[in-house]
């Protein structure tokens, strides 16, 4: 081999990692914004602001205010699951359920998502003001506000975090009723009950099944503070039972009929079996039975409620 031609293979050849890297990177970026944004989880906020809706109007509620209502509130939904991410970046990079997200493996800046949330979130709000309501638009800035600056923060601090974030989980129904409405009025405030006595036994569950990873990042949810589980398993059976008679309340205030109370009574009775189930032994599959279950159940209300409210 020729010194020259010896001497150009022994230079080792320029790295292309950041290259690659950066290309990867951009590549992912627009399914990144998407995963911020928790499109599944916030396909349930839309469908329970679009039975607010119906329930308020049954007889229908005009195209306009619909489609501003729902996209406004979707907007709003994905803002917030944003800035959530951005603001809980480090302990998500701690959990392996939720350290690939993108701002906590670091495929997005923080400052991007930051950006990004702000700006849904903006635009969601004057969507609603100026589309629908400034009511609604007053109860989605409730929902943001409670959700991103109070109960966020919270997690880090105190177990009753998981009663606070149960607030702004129970008004997107809200949202609906005051969108169609115009007023905040007692069937209303019956389905913002339902939806938050749910997320209790829905939220422990999750809790326990995750607690090894919550007390590693340093989330202080009861099953960390309290690792023998007999409170989380005893309040998760209370508001399962607090939630059966709240479910029953439609019927009392003109939204639902007998077939509701039928299917309201049995998911609830399953609902509370399973939270005594998981009260009594607190095992892993009682607490993933307790989780899936709920799952379901609030979408089976919710069809029953609105199949009800045609009859009506």
């Amino acid at each position: 081999m020729k010194p020259a031609a010896h001497a150009a293979a022994a230079r080792p050849l320029p790295s292309t990692t950041r290259w690659d890297s950066d290309v990867v990177r951009s590549a992912h970026r627009p399914a990144d914004f998407v995963t911020l944004v928790k499109p599944r989880l916030n396909l349930l906020v839309l469908v329970t602001t679009a039975a607010g809706l119906y329930l308020a109007s049954p007889d229908g509620v005009a195209m306009p205010v619909l489609l501003h209502t729902l996209m406004g509130t979707a907007l709003i939904a994905g803002g917030a699951a944003a800035l959530n991410q951005v603001w809980e970046r480090d302990t998500d990079a701690l959990m392996r359920r939720t350290r690939r997200r993108p701002v906590a493996s670091g495929r997005l800046r923080a400052s991007e998502g930051l950006w990004f949330g702000v700006g849904l979130s903006t635009g969601g709000l004057v969507e609603l003001a100026m589309g629908v309501n400034l009511i609604s638009a007053a109860t989605a800035a409730l929902t943001l506000g409670s959700y991103v600056l109070v109960y966020t923060p919270l997690k880090r601090r105190t177990s009753l975090a998981t009663l606070v974030g149960a607030i702004p989980g129970a008004l997107p129904p809200v949202i609906g009723w005051v969108a169609a409405t115009g007023t905040l009025t007692l069937p209303a405030l019956v389905l913002f009950g339902i939806v938050f006595f749910w997320q209790m036994p829905h939220f422990l569950a999750i809790a326990w099944l995750y607690r090894d990873e919550y007390a590693a990042a340093g989330i202080p949810l009861l099953p960390v503070v309290e690792p023998d589980g007999r409170r989380t398993g005893r309040q998760a059976l209370l508001y399962g039972a607090a939630l059966w008679p709240v479910s029953l309340m439609p019927a009392l205030v003109g939204l639902a009929g007998g077939f509701y109370l039928v299917v309201a009574t049995v998911l609830g009775l399953v609902l509370i079996g399973l939270s005594a189930r998981f009260a009594q032994d607190r095992s892993l599959p009682s607490a993933r039975r307790l989780f899936l279950f709920s799952i379901t159940y609030l979408p089976l209300l919710w069809s029953a409620l609105v199949a009800d409210r045609i009859w009506i």
